[in-house]
């Protein structure tokens, strides 16, 4: 069955104008302006985007697959994140964390949630460890997860600068990013350390004194959540000066806190490299605030919806779709190291977000799959229906 999108306004993320596409088995067979349709006796369907703006799947690299939170007791642990709830918000590829609890959440589980998600048509890896050192992992060992683990990436979320973390000197720090760094060698994976940042006035000083002290490349590390104090933003911008790839979180403005959408307007504002930000959901992970004595006293929840979201509004704002789509879709991709993710090319995987008005979903395919349809959901989780 091919399924033929004509009329495309296509960004790959750059801007390619008006395409049509073919698509087969998953993949993108054909894809230029003005393409025949197939002939008559191959089973065939034609869509016309009649101008509508076709994008990458939207790469989440920053997701609380198996549920976030715990910092309040067992009632204050995320319930897991719903298939639908990704698909909907245009999301085709995300990695998994466990953050703060990797006590009742197991790495077992993260790995089988992964799985899951892919039995179901979307792109799923995840990271081992979670705030704590030593790393919780599956198999006993850092190095030994990413070889043999096939979904494992990386680490993450590591916490630093947080009163939740397990306060890591730089010898330790330093002993898990080499352990990730050879074995994403080995393994052939990015091997990225994924860093939660809390609101610590040690801020990013680990990841400074391990690139002046050690061989390490700046790509290997990976910061979130830059964009909770202002303070942390401007280390985040003088790192990236340095290589790394940063990662702002699209939640809610408060306090302290920047929008992920003023955030990025800044970045281009000061003519800071792009290719260096990234932005992820937090998705249902725990939003917690603090008070003095570090005691939970309010919490939201992270809602894959607001990446999406954080596009429209940048859009609005007269930011150009091609300047910040990489924001969302190739840059992730390519610090996490996923390979044919994250953009829109002839032989690569049929991972497609159409944008309708106001650029909300219209419509989402996965695999070739149409998971939302005219705003409609087609696919939902085994056990959500």
């Amino acid at each position: 069955m091919f399924t033929v999108l004509k009329n495309a306004d296509l960004y790959a993320p750059e801007a390619l104008g008006l395409n049509d596409l073919w698509l087969t088995e998953g993949r993108i067979l054909a894809l230029a302006p003005n393409l025949p349709n197939p002939p008559q006796q191959i089973a065939h369907e034609v869509v016309d985007l009649q101008g509508k703006r076709l994008i990458p799947g939207l790469v989440d690299g920053h997701v609380h697959l198996t549920g976030g939170g715990g910092e309040d007791g067992p009632a204050s642990r995320v319930p897991p994140l719903q298939f639908s709830r990704l698909v909907s918000a245009g999301v085709t590829s995300c990695i998994g964390v466990l953050g703060t609890d990797g006590t009742t959440r197991t790495m077992r589980e993260l790995v089988s949630t992964t799985l899951a998600l892919r039995q179901e048509g979307l792109s799923a890896w995840c990271y081992t460890g979670s705030y704590q050192v030593p790393p919780v992992t599956l198999t006993g060992s850092v190095r030994d997860d990413l070889v043999f683990i096939d979904p494992i990436i990386g680490v993450g979320e590591l916490a630093i600068s947080d009163h939740r973390s397990s306060q890591p000197t730089l010898n330790e720090f330093l002993r898990i990013a080499s352990d990730a760094y050879v074995g994403g060698m080995m393994a052939r994976k990015s091997g990225v350390m994924h860093l939660h940042l809390g609101d610590g006035p040690r801020g990013m000083d680990l990841i400074r004194r391990a690139l002046e002290t050690s061989e390490l490349p700046p790509r290997l590390f990976h910061p979130t959540h830059i964009n909770r104090r202002e303070e942390l933003f401007c280390e985040a911008q003088e790192l990236s000066r340095q290589g790394v790839t940063v990662d702002l979180t699209a939640f809610p403005e408060e306090g302290e806190s920047l929008s992920a959408a003023k955030g990025i307007t800044r970045w281009l504002d000061e003519g800071l490299a792009i290719d260096r930000l990234t932005c992820s959901s937090d998705g249902a992970g725990c939003l917690p605030v603090f008070d003095d004595q570090g005691r939970m006293v309010q919490m939201d929840i992270g809602q894959p919806m607001t990446l999406i979201q954080t596009l429209a509004q940048l859009l609005a704002e007269g930011q150009s779709l091609a300047d910040i789509l990489p924001i969302f879709t190739s840059n992730p991709a390519r610090v996490a190291g996923l390979t044919g993710r994250g953009q829109i090319e002839s032989g690569g995987r049929a991972d497609l977000v159409v944008l309708g008005k106001d650029a909300g979903i219209d419509s989402v395919l996965a695999g070739g799959r149409w998971m939302v349809r005219d705003g409609e959901i087609q696919k939902y989780g085994l056990f959500e229906r």
